[in-house]
């Protein structure tokens, strides 16, 4: 049975597809596709059914990666459903165990950033009000954070 990944933003549409999608790669590339299922979700409900932000495909593109997927809110369910839930910044970790009412999940909840390799960063910023630098980094960024996480996970 496949290990489920939810990887969890704000509106679903930049973070966390970047990640699912990135992940989603790194296992492709490595032929571990069929050991892991990833998929990603947003704490907020502003963009539910749509697609990843175009700057986050555009800088997606530009490194040869096609960002697929639409967007969804979080759900208590998914607390259950999954076996690992990686939050991208400390707001999101919070609103994801504020939905775990029991404190029976909080073990599998984690932040996104603690599997860095090289980058210091806590967070993972939110790059929607920036530029495409902001972009750019988040990539660079959840590309480490995801090579290390896949390096635990195998």
């Amino acid at each position: 049975m496949a290990q489920k990944l939810l990887f969890v933003c704000l509106g679903n549409i930049c973070r966390s597809p970047a990640a699912e999608n990135i992940m989603n790669h790194l296992l492709l590339k490595e032929n571990l596709g069929d050991r892991f299922e990833c998929d990603s979700a947003g704490t907020g409900g502003w963009h539910i059914g749509a697609l990843p932000d175009s700057r986050m495909r555009s800088a997606a593109q530009a490194r040869g990666l096609t960002f697929v997927g639409s967007a969804r809110q979080f759900q208590a369910e998914d607390l259950q459903e999954f076996d690992l839930i990686l939050a991208m910044d400390k707001d999101n970790y919070r609103n994801i165990l504020a939905l775990d009412k029991e404190g029976k999940f909080a073990d599998k909840v984690k932040m996104m950033c603690d599997y860095c390799q090289t980058y210091s960063d806590k967070e993972v910023p939110d790059p929607y009000y920036g530029g495409a630098d902001g972009f750019n980094y988040v990539i660079d960024l959840l590309f480490d954070a995801c090579g290390g996480l896949l390096k635990t996970l195998k």
